[in-house]
This record gives C-alpha cells, sequence and structure tokens, in this order.
C-alpha cells in the first residue's frame, strides 16, 4: 500500500498564492511511485490548479461538496461537477462537523456522491477534547465511522480512505495536544475492528488509514512509524513549502 501525505490548506492562499506555491512544490519535489502526494487547495483554485498540476507528482482534492449532483442549492459545488478535475475529496472534517454542524447522515451522502462520481473520499473522524476526557472516544470513533460509510457497499470500501483526526490534536484549536503514538495506536486498532466486523478482514485490509493532528517534519516519522497508519493528514505544515517538502521526503524514507 502506497503512503498517502494529504495537505489541507484549509481557507488560505488567493488563487494566484495558491498557483504560485503549486508550481514551487513541484520544482522541488520529485516523483515518488510509493508515495501518494495530495493538495487540498479552496474550491475557488481547482479549475486552474488542475490545469497546472502534475499528476505523476501530485493529486488534487477538493475540501468538500454537496451531495446532491445538480439542482437549485445556491452556493454549493457538486462532486459530478468536480469530478474529472480532482481525485480526491475530504469528507467530514471535525471543522465542518463542529463549526458547521454536519451530523453523520449528511456526510454518509456525502461519501456516496464521492464514490458515485469517481472522487475518492477522505473520510475524517475524531473525538472532541471533552469527548476523550468522559472515556466516548471509541463510541465516537465507531458512530462516526459506521455513519459515513452506512451508504458504502462492500464492493466500494478500497476506493475510500479514512483519516482519524482527533479535534484537541488539531493545531488550530485552542489548547491543542499533541497525540502520543500508543493514542493513536489504539484507535487505529479500532478502526481496522470496525471496518473488518461490516466488511471482512480481507477487504477492511484494503482501506488506508491516516493521521492528521499537528502534524509536521519532526514528528512525521513517529507518526508514520505507528502500525496500521498509511499516511497523514497534514494543516498547517502544509502551508509551508520547506515543511511540506520535508513531510514528503519523511514519508518517501519510511515508506523504503
Amino acid at each position: 500500500m502506497k503512503t498517502y501525505i494529504v495537505g489541507n490548506w484549509k481557507l488560505n492562499f488567493t488563487v494566484g498564492e495558491a498557483s504560485i506555491y503549486l508550481h514551487k512544490l513541484l520544482r522541488k519535489i520529485p516523483n515518488y511511485r510509493d508515495v501518494e502526494v495530495v493538495v487540498a487547495p479552496s474550491t475557488i483554485a481547482l479549475q486552474p490548479l488542475s490545469l497546472q498540476i502534475d499528476r505523476h507528482k501530485m493529486k488534487l482534492c477538493a475540501q468538500n461538496a454537496f451531495y446532491r449532483d445538480y439542482g437549485a442549492f445556491t452556493g454549493e459545488t457538486s462532486f459530478s461537477q468536480l469530478r474529472g478535475m480532482v481525485d480526491y475529496v475530504i469528507i467530514g472534517h471535525s471543522e465542518r462537523r463542529y463549526i458547521l454542524g454536519e451530523n453523520d447522515k449528511m456526510i454518509a451522502k456525502k461519501v456516496a456522491a464521492a464514490v458515485r462520481n469517481r472522487v475518492r473520499p477522505i473520510l475524517c473522524i475524531g473525538e472532541t477534547e471533552s469527548e476523550r476526557a468522559f472515556g466516548e472516544t471509541a463510541d465516537v470513533i465507531r458512530d462516526q465511522l459506521t455513519g459515513g460509510l452506512s451508504e458504502v457497499a462492500d464492493d466500494d470500501i478500497e476506493k475510500i480512505v479514512i483519516a482519524y483526526e482527533p479535534v484537541w490534536a488539531i493545531s488550530s484549536v485552542k489548547g491543542a495536544k499533541l497525540a502520543s503514538p500508543d493514542e493513536i495506536g489504539e484507535v487505529v486498532k479500532l478502526i481496522r475492528r470496525v471496518l473488518t466486523d461490516i466488511y471482512g478482514a480481507k477487504l477492511a485490509e484494503k482501506v488506508p488509514v491516516l493521521f492528521g493532528g499537528s502534524v509536521n517534519a519532526s514528528n512525521a516519522g513517529a507518526y508514520l512509524m505507528i502500525p496500521g497508519v498509511n499516511g497523514l493528514l497534514v494543516g498547517g505544515a502544509s502551508l509551508i513549502l520547506s515543511e511540506f517538502a520535508d513531510i514528503i521526503e519523511v514519508a518517501k524514507k519510511v515508506s523504503q
């Protein structure tokens, strides 16, 4: 299985800034066959960057989309409109769950719409600090995972990527803490068990599981060495060219 490094640019960079950054990143990194590099700019930058990107070196990812393919949904972008432009989409990110109020039912529809339109979903799951403090981590992870995958058939599960991103470990969250390898490893094992219970061990093994939460070049190697972790979802560090390139280089070394 490849190692996945996904850079989520969130609400940063103008179209021009995103284009310049991508140009520099493409020049800086080689083509790594065993590392899948993915960048997720804002929606407005997707179309111009889709004409600029070298898909042998990296793939383009949307940060969100709507679950209906067309209709009277002012301000939304559909997966059918993104089809052919992007290879991946981030769904269920904690900022959309906890700031914008998306629930598991809506997230499940988005996952199904992505698969239907041949865009590979990166389904984000993760507990808040209070949920963890009250011992609810396992229940939250199980509910978000089964809820988000509720409309995914057995034949389609290997098209899904799971990203464990505990809310309490995201650098943009006030009072964020670093997650330890042991803490991450326990949740990754749980994710694998849930996937195995639903889809069977053979199919569950084909699903990449990423970790996201204050990832940088200094800790990327330790996170990638955790059994069952197949890659990283990178936030703030993906906005710094040298830092993101170093993370990609670390992934290359670990995957050898």
